[in-house]
């Protein structure tokens, strides 16, 4: 059987096509999520990848915030159960999830057999999210994807204390005005990321295996300041930004088999 599963971000669209519930065929992944061509460019990726076409799926679920929206699936599941099932698909023994998006940040609790038993989600404030990297490194004129290797040569981290993002990024311009080092502000940022992150995932509770998903995932520097943080080791996998897609298609691939 083939399912595909889609996951329809703020910013990003991914989409992964599975076999029987065991491998994966092919994902796809476009910048541009809810409202944009990103859904569309993403599938038509896939479709070129993979050499299959959508008469050959059997099932396709859709996820998250542009689920409603979608209507070219066969149902829709929310994002946590998806990121839930994506993420115990990839480790097996997995019992937090940290989720970082483009606009919120979830953590995911998972019992010992999988199943979700609690979460704690953050989509108020900009704070501990994608969307706060980017507006830093845009004050810093840096692509996103520099910013690890940036905080990594970091000798003094600078602290970015404002809760807000609006005044951290002022609070980031003053830094820089006054000479404080590219690399220390770097590393600031992304540990005020991991400040606002582990507050969140104390209140869900956190038990070993601890992994993250969700485009901030990639960001190593913020995966090692979470870690710290928490005092726990955070296990991280290349595919991390498609754990939704992966378990939409999985719970396809569940619905079927029933």
């Amino acid at each position: 059987m083939i399912t595909l599963g889609i996951d329809i971000g703020s910013t990003t669209s991914k989409c992964v096509l599975m076999k029987d519930g065991q491998e994966i065929i092919a994902a796809s992944l476009r910048v541009g999520g809810l409202g944009t061509e990103g859904p569309a460019e993403a599938l038509a990726e896939l479709w070129e990848m993979s050499g299959l076409t959508a008469d050959d799926v059997d099932r396709t679920i859709v996820t998250g915030y542009g689920r409603n929206k979608y209507e070219g699936a066969d149902g829709e599941v929310s994002e946590l159960t998806c990121h839930a099932l994506g993420g115990r698909w990839v480790f097996p023994e997995l019992r937090t999830l940290i989720d970082i998006g483009g606009q919120d940040a979830k953590i995911i609790s998972l019992s010992e057999s999988g199943r979700m038993s609690n979460f704690v989600m953050n989509d108020k404030c900009a704070a501990g999210t994608g969307r706060f990297l980017d507006v830093m490194a845009n004050i810093l004129r840096m692509d996103i994807d520099e910013l690890d290797e940036c905080a990594s040569k970091s000798v003094k981290p600078a602290s970015i204390s404002s809760t807000c993002t609006v005044f951290a990024e002022s609070e980031v311009i003053s830094q820089l005005a006054n000479g404080v080092a590219r690399p220390d502000l770097v590393a600031g940022i992304c540990e005020s990321v991991a400040s606002r992150v582990s507050a969140l995932a104390r209140r869900a509770g956190v038990v070993p295996k601890v992994c993250m998903s969700g485009g901030v995932a990639k960001n190593g520097a913020v995966r090692r300041a979470l870690a710290k943080s928490l005092e726990t080791d955070i296990d991280f996998d290349p595919m991390a930004q498609y754990f939704g897609a992966i378990g939409a298609a999985l719970y396809a691939y569940r619905q079927l088999s029933k």
